[in-house]
């Protein structure tokens, strides 16, 4: 269980999950597929109506770099770093991926390191602040970044949904060029 201050209310990892799943949306996807043989950085913003501002919105700039791992690890063990579990749901790092794998997620055995870049609040409503950041990132052609809105109290569980979701839709490409480096081989 972890504790909200602003809301008095206490939530477990479950109960975080489950609100994420419900309340992540993947408002632009990245476009560009993820590495298949090399480190990939998995740039997002992340928007949140701010539990402790109402009317504003949290703004979250980060990064995941998916890389392999310096030793190899057996099937669907990742590592991850810079998720700030263990900071909001204490003593959770070690039990995250047994979590996950029993509802089904796999992550392949690689390391997903979390940076994140920046961390603003928006004196706006949380869809002012995404029409913001859609046409911000569509001017840029940025075809590298996500956009993902989510609940703040669980913004870890929304980034890893945005990733997987990444991973998923890389998969066929990923699959195609093992092929082919093994038939060239």
């Amino acid at each position: 269980m972890y504790y909200l201050p602003s809301t008095g209310f206490k939530m477990d990892i479950h109960d975080s999950w489950e609100k994420a799943l419900k309340a992540t949306e993947i408002i632009r996807p990245r476009v560009q597929p993820l590495q298949t043989f090399e480190a990939t950085q998995i740039p997002y913003v992340f928007l949140a109506e701010s539990v402790v501002n109402h009317g504003d919105t949290v703004v979250r700039k980060g990064e995941v770099t998916v890389d392999k791992p310096s030793i190899i690890l057996p099937p669907n063990l990742p590592q991850f770093e810079g998720f700030e579990f263990d900071k909001e749901f204490s003593g959770v790092e070690d039990y995250l991926t047994t979590f996950l794998l029993v509802r089904g997620i796999r992550f392949p055995s690689m390391k997903y390191e979390n940076k994140i870049n920046s961390l603003d609040l928006r004196e706006e409503k949380l869809s002012k602040a995404v029409e913001f950041f859609s046409h911000a990132l569509q001017r840029q052609e940025n075809v590298t970044t996500g956009l993902v809105i989510g609940p703040e109290d669980c913004w870890q569980f929304s980034v890893l949904i945005f990733i997987c979701s990444q991973i998923t839709r890389s998969a066929d490409g990923d699959i195609r060029k093992l092929f082919d480096r093994f038939n060239q081989s």
